[in-house]
């Protein structure tokens, strides 16, 4: 986790293409991918990553606009790769691709900021209270707790570096108030060396945390067992995400991605909350950064920017960093979730990182593969999304990393090769309809489209948390809608003369699941967040009125009814569980269904 910088290497450029510039170094010069490197203008040092090794020359991606680089300028290369500096004050903090923060850099240098500038993402002159948790002479693993220190609501844990091979002795360790830069302890490795460690740590943002330490046993990947709960009722029980596990929300312009990742951020069963805003519009970024810090957060009192990191490389900020930014934000989450806190992470969107790669790779004259996208864009998509997961950590506790990505296909295609490569790696698939969204259905999750490969996945939990029967019963709903849907394609030739009152009515109760349970309203302050507590009592009602065999005289009077219940049961997901709407609700839902039930005297 140390900067193993092996001193400055200089290079020279010898052309320059865009945002891509070949370099050339001395033969004696050892060079690798992924090394970072700064290009130097004048008094501007532009900082730029190397893709490509090929002999004495690579290819370097500049991060910055490289107007005014010419063949000749000097370039120094760090001998470290692009990483992530992690330690106490991220949370609440708003970073760009690179993880330099943006309130800071704008304090400092107004809000056009200038080229070359770089500034440290964690604050070297705070101090934090540190407390140790382990004493001379103990053995430690990689990742072992050393002591903690208060951040926000959260105990933020101090580990032993990950890349260590074998476990290490404390020889020395303090207590008190230091800066992350201050030494707090010191340990002797398996080989002998003594070693000195602070409060921040450097990690290669594409090297996932975790890969060492589970070759070596030193934690556990485990399988998911319990679902992400994310007080969206379509979601929550028909196409429910793992806690640790993947989804996806692909859909069209004006589908509602920003409002659902939104609420999903707002009010999921997590502790902290990692959002990356990749090549979206700059507008909705800046909503979110002023809207999180004045939103009161419903898990910690405090507010939701307490337990959130946003990192915006926006469509009007540079392309070239679009790319590193979703590797930036989810090693933050691998290591939030080390300390054994359950980590959610939405990339918005994975379409715009992509299509950074596409132009990357173009630049660098790289055989194109589907829709001009890389050869090798199938691979990327699964190895971003297999770093989520759950992890039984070296002090015994357990964290996850969810990873939800939106997905912005052109005219909403799902064929499109981001959509179908994310399809193949991802759990649950969220797809958002045009047409649902037209009639202003929220969320425009259509039901006949998404799936969730986790339904039966977390059967057990299903069955000892909710009921026995909860999988079979959605199934059941699933299979009402389809069958609801097939009735009103048929409608829609012959009109409702052309169909059974038989077939009307299971028309209406289709309607009915879908008005009252699959639609929510997201500006409403109750029906926005329901608990899953009262999702399973009110899917309970929603089974009895949909297996009823109610009786009509014609047409006419279930349309009618299925109104008045439709109406009944939104005001009752709109009331409070502890006010006299939500018992009289109820009632009057009852009262109502019991006047259409055989045997009922009028």
């Amino acid at each position: 986790m140390s900067n193993e910088n092996t001193g400055a290497v200089y290079a020279t450029v010898v052309g320059v293409k865009e945002s891509l510039v070949l370099i050339e170094f001395d033969e004696a010069s050892e060079v690798m991918k992924n090394e970072v490197g700064y290009v130097c203008v004048g008094e501007e040092r532009l900082k730029a990553e190397i893709l490509r090794v090929r002999g004495r020359t690579a290819d370097m991606q500049v991060f910055e606009d490289t107007r005014g680089v010419r063949v000749g300028d000097r370039v120094e290369l760090s001998g470290e790769m692009l990483s992530a500096t992690l330690g106490p004050g991220l949370l609440g903090q708003v970073f760009d691709g690179l993880l330099n923060p943006l309130h800071g850099l704008a304090q400092k240098y107004g809000f056009f900021l200038p080229r070359g500038i770089i500034m440290p993402p964690l604050d070297p002159d705070k101090k934090w209270q540190f407390t140790p948790d382990a004493e001379i002479g103990d053995s430690l693993p990689p990742g072992g707790v050393l002591g903690s220190v208060p951040e926000g609501p959260f105990k933020h844990k101090i580990m032993v570096p990950f890349n260590e091979a074998e476990p290490v002795q404390l020889t020395w360790i303090r207590g008190g108030s230091f800066s992350i830069n201050e030494v707090v302890a010191r340990y002797k490795t398996s080989n002998g060396e003594e070693k000195e460690l602070t409060m921040a740590c450097r990690w290669p943002i594409r090297r996932p945390i975790p890969e060492n330490l589970l070759r070596r046993r030193f934690i556990e990947r485990q399988f998911p067992s319990k679902p992400l709960t994310t007080a969206t009722r379509i979601i929550d029980t028909f196409f429910p995400i793992a806690q640790g596990g993947t989804g996806c929300i692909p859909g069209p312009f004006g589908a509602g991605k920003t409002v659902l990742q939104s609420l999903i951020a707002r009010y999921s069963s997590v502790d902290i909350v990692i959002i990356v805003a990749c090549g979206e519009r700059a507008g909705e970024v800046v909503e979110t950064i002023h809207e999180y810090p004045e939103t009161a957060d419903p898990r910690t009192g405090g507010t939701l920017m307490d337990r959130t990191i946003i990192i915006c490389n926006t469509s009007s900020m540079p392309v070239a960093a679009r790319e590193a930014s979703i590797y930036t934000g989810i090693t933050l989450g691998e290591y939030f979730r080390q300390m054994g806190y359950d980590v959610l992470l939405i990339a918005d969107s994975t379409s715009r990182w992509a299509q950074a790669m596409r132009e990357t790779s173009g630049r660098m004259e790289e055989i194109p593969g589907e829709e001009a996208f890389p050869a090798y864009l199938d691979s990327a998509i699964k190895n971003l999304y297999e770093r989520a997961g759950v992890i039984r950590c070296a002090d015994g506790s357990t964290g996850t990393l969810t990873l939800i990505g939106t997905v912005s296909p052109a005219g909403g295609n799902f064929e499109e090769p981001v959509t179908q490569s994310t399809l193949g790696t991802v759990k649950t698939f969220l797809g958002l309809s045009a047409d649902r969204a037209y009639k202003r259905f929220y969320p425009a999750i259509d039901p006949l489209l998404s799936w969730s490969r986790y339904l039966d996945q977390l059967a057990p939990w299903f069955t000892k948390e909710l009921n026995a029967q909860w999988v079979n019963d959605v199934k059941n709903m699933m299979t009402l809608l389809e069958r609801g849907d097939g009735i009103y394609q048929i409608m829609q030739v012959t009109g409702e003369e052309g169909i059974t009152l038989e077939d009307f009515i299971e028309w209406q109760k289709s309607m009915l699941l879908d008005m009252v349970y699959l639609q929510q309203d997201a500006f409403d302050e109750v029906d926005a967040c329901m608990p899953r507590e009262r999702q399973l009592a009110s899917f309970k009602v929603l089974k009895k009125l949909v297996v009823a065999e109610f009786k009509f005289q014609d047409k006419n009077e279930a349309r009618d009814f299925f109104t008045k219940l439709t109406g009944l049961y939104k005001n009752w997901n709109y009331s409070r569980p502890d006010s006299p709407d939500y018992e009289r609700y109820g009632k009057d839902i009852e009262q109502l269904a019991d006047q259409y039930l055989p045997g009922h005297n009028a």
